[in-house]
């Protein structure tokens, strides 16, 4: 026998497959389970079969009113934004009737009506921007953060051509005069930018809402006026419920409003940019004393990246307690929730009286109805006061009336008199006392 050679054959090996690439996050390349959304277009949409866990649909804004549309799941939400783990609930579907607008340390959580966002110092989250009430304050972020920013960079390319009149000669560090500094720090911060469309979109789409409940109730409240009937009253409880409901939701907008306003606290934690520039002032300053030395000078104001921020900044940056232009700004809306408010309690006031006149035309009817039924009482009386004499005579007993001619009609017209007089009688008792109207 021939020696044959052994060769040991092993199962061919399956290509391996490329790691799927990570999500992006906050970034312009569409991924499988993500939208991208940049500048004013949707550039793509591609639908993953199988989705992050707790991942959700943002969207970003940049202070030059950039945008883009990604999912981002808690765990990076909560790094980018720097906010604790049980604000996100507050954005959940659990609170999704609550007003919230909360003060964190590097961020601002808001939760107005449908609006529920997570802003800082430059940019804002939007949760859920494909929602139809939500594109409504999507596209006013659009329309006018661009604006603002093109705003801002103005004031910035006019300070640069006046740096050689702002100058100042200490060691070529850069002194604003106060007047300077005062005008180009007159522009909201990019959080109240955000705030302020915010809460325009939710006061329009209440003040809509309530025009809308206006237009529905009078007609209706009318109607019933005119005829109490089972499908008025029905409308009309459909119209209250809807009422009561709409009165709540600006109710809670108005109070957050309100609580805000009461604490000067909150609202100063609630000036990101301010908080921001100082962080970014003390870390510029200690590093140019790192640099310099011991020796070196603390320079008394620093530039801070003009187009960046709009303005110059002052090593001592204005009162931390000054939240003047954050009080304004709530208390104009203030003053619109309470006008919508009262819009409200208007119609229910219309309401209360559209009862209570129906209340009346109810009780009107039933004093008639027990005053017919006191009438017919006081005339079945009558009637059988007639009809006892009449069955009196009517027993077989012997009477000398019965032999005479004639005197049957005399006598049903006596007792038929008789009954007459006494319901006139009774009637007019009843009326004497006031039981019956004239």
């Amino acid at each position: 026998m021939g020696k044959r050679t052994l060769t040991f054959r092993g199962k061919p090996r399956k290509p391996e497959k490329a790691p799927s690439p990570a999500l992006p996050q906050l970034s312009g390349v569409a991924s499988p389970s993500s939208l991208i959304l940049t500048g004013n277009g949707i550039a793509g949409a591609v639908k993953g079969k199988k989705k992050a866990g707790g991942a959700r649909l943002w969207m970003r804004f940049d202070r030059d009113g950039k945008s883009e549309v990604v999912e981002l799941d808690k765990s990076t939400i909560i790094r980018r934004a720097g906010i604790p783990a049980r604000d996100l609930r507050i954005l959940g579907p659990v609170f999704s009737q609550s007003s919230n607008i909360l003060a964190r340390e590097k961020a601002m959580v808001v939760n107005l009506e449908f609006i529920k966002a997570i802003v800082t110092a430059e940019e804002v989250m939007i949760l859920d921007p494909l929602c139809q009430e939500v594109l409504l304050f999507v596209d006013q972020l659009r329309q006018q953060l661009p604006h603002k920013s093109e705003s801002r960079t103005h004031e910035a390319d006019t300070a640069d051509v006046n740096e050689n009149e702002l100058q100042v000669s200490t060691r070529g560090q850069w002194l604003p005069m106060p007047e300077t500094v005062e005008g180009l720090q007159c522009e909201l911060p990019f959080e109240f930018q955000v705030l302020e469309i915010a809460l325009e979109v939710v006061c329009t789409f209440l003040d809509s809402r309530v025009a809308e409940l206006e237009r529905n109730a009078y007609p209706v409240l009318d109607e019933l006026a005119r005829n109490v009937s089972t499908k008025n009253l029905e409308h009309v409880r459909s119209l209250k419920s809807n009422l009561t409901h709409l009165l709540a939701r600006v109710q809670k907008v108005r109070d957050e409003i309100e609580q805000l306003l009461d604490d000067n606290e909150d609202m100063a934690d609630l000036y990101l940019t301010r908080k921001w520039i100082q962080n970014q002032q003390s870390e510029a300053l200690l590093g140019a004393a790192g640099t310099h030395g011991s020796n070196s000078t603390t320079p008394h104001l620093l530039r801070i990246s003009s187009k960046r921020s709009g303005s110059f900044v002052t090593s001592n940056f204005p009162d931390e307690d000054d939240v003047e232009d954050l009080e304004m700004l709530l208390e104009a809306y203030f003053m619109q929730l309470d006008g919508t408010r009262n819009k409200i309690l208007s119609v229910r006031e219309y309401i209360d009286d559209t009862e209570d006149y129906v209340n009346i035309q109810l009780d009107n009817q039933r004093n008639e109805l027990i005053q017919l039924q006191l009438i017919l009482t006081i005339l079945s009386f009558a009637i059988a006061a007639e009809t006892l004499i009449a069955g009196s005579f009517g027993m077989n007993i012997p009477c000398q009336l019965y032999d005479k001619d004639g005197i049957f009609e005399i006598f049903v017209g006596s007792i038929t008199a008789f009954s007459v007089l006494l319901f006139l009688l009774v009637l007019g008792y009843a009326r004497g006392k006031k039981l019956i109207g004239t």
